[in-house]
């Protein structure tokens, strides 16, 4: 009799509200208590762990921030630290004010920049390097010596990042909570479009389109607006658009690490022994043998338009390889 009371619905169901026969909640624990037998279950099992660890530390860590922020801070101490920042500030302005009140007239004759260098970019410029665009002839002829050093800081800032967000899987330097950001829902894989129809038939139209606008700027730098940085981003912009579209898989065929790295090396060697060349025949009186070319023409300004296609291949994977980075941890 009491094994038929036990059976009844009623009965169950006040078990089950009771929390004594939860049939779901007994799988779910029989799941992760049972030992497991594959390799594959056991490195998930360990991962798992791993990651649980890496939480709680991450947690505890957290905690003793927070503990060590809510310690009372003596009041006269924060008056003091409060009231130097505020003089500090207010001589920054007046120091700044100061300067500006000071400045001369724009175009006046005591103006720093009313000097014989500007003067001889714009009377001689297009006779000594060949470019119809002025501004291009000072960066990259009268300074390109500075744009080389821009360009290699974009390469070293790029560097650091990578060494600092790039993620390894197989490298034991990083951490697992860093790895398991790969697996769903964690990874960036997850949130990407899936046959997005109207973002796909967009990028097919509008990539190409950014591609051959950023290259016409790279390569009309020295006889229009434009140039190597500003057609790079160009190009970089429509390699971000194509891998919001499709992915970093389908990116990855013409686009990988590698091809970042070979790309900048060659460009910035390029760059480097190109101006060497045009540094040790200038500094020694020596005729160049590179000819200026027609100005206006395309095969013109001597070595301008070679160092523009280098400065804006730099450009175009460093865009890109910031933006894969900062959002996938990998390129």
């Amino acid at each position: 009799m009491s094994e038929e009371k036990k059976n009844q619905p009623g009965s169950r169901f006040a078990k089950w509200l009771n929390q004594d026969q939860d049939v779901l909640e007994r799988q779910m624990i029989a799941s992760q208590t049972r030992k497991p037998d594959s390799e594959a279950e056991l490195e998930e099992e360990w991962r798992r762990q791993r990651y649980l660890e890496d939480k709680q530390e991450e947690e505890a860590i957290a905690r003793r921030l927070e503990t060590l922020n809510e310690k009372n801070v003596p009041l006269v101490g924060r008056g003091i630290y409060l009231a130097g920042c505020f003089l500090i500030c207010v001589a920054m302005i007046v120091l700044l004010l100061y300067t500006v009140t000071n400045l001369p007239g724009f175009g006046g004759e005591i103006d720093p920049i009313q000097n014989e260098v500007p003067k001889r970019y714009i009377e001689q410029g297009l006779q000594e390097t060949g470019a119809v665009n002025i501004v291009t002839g000072m960066i990259l002829d009268y300074r390109a010596f500075d744009t080389l050093g821009e360009s290699t800081v974009l390469f070293a800032a790029v560097m650091v990042v990578l060494f600092l967000l790039r993620l390894d899987p197989e490298s034991a330097r990083y951490s697992t909570l860093a790895r398991s950001i790969r697996e769903e829902p964690h990874a960036d894989t997850f949130y990407e479009p899936k046959h997005d129809a109207i973002l796909q038939h967009t990028a097919k139209v509008l990539t190409p389109v950014a591609f051959l606008l950023g290259i016409y700027v790279i390569l009309n730098g020295h006889l229009s607006p434009g140039g190597g940085f500003s057609g790079g981003a160009i190009v970089g912009a429509g390699l971000v658009l194509h891998v919001t579209a499709f992915g970093f898989r389908d990116i990855r065929r013409f686009f990988t690490y590698k091809t970042y790295q070979r790309t900048v090396v060659i460009a910035l060697l390029t760059y480097a022994i190109s101006k060497t060349y045009s540094f040790y025949t200038g500094a020694n009186g020596i005729p160049s043998a590179i000819p200026l070319g027609t100005p206006g023409a395309i095969l013109s300004s001597g070595l301008i338009l070679l160092l523009n296609i280098c400065v804006g291949l730099i450009v175009t994977c460093t865009v890109y390889v910031l933006y894969a980075v900062f959002r996938k941890g990998e390129v």
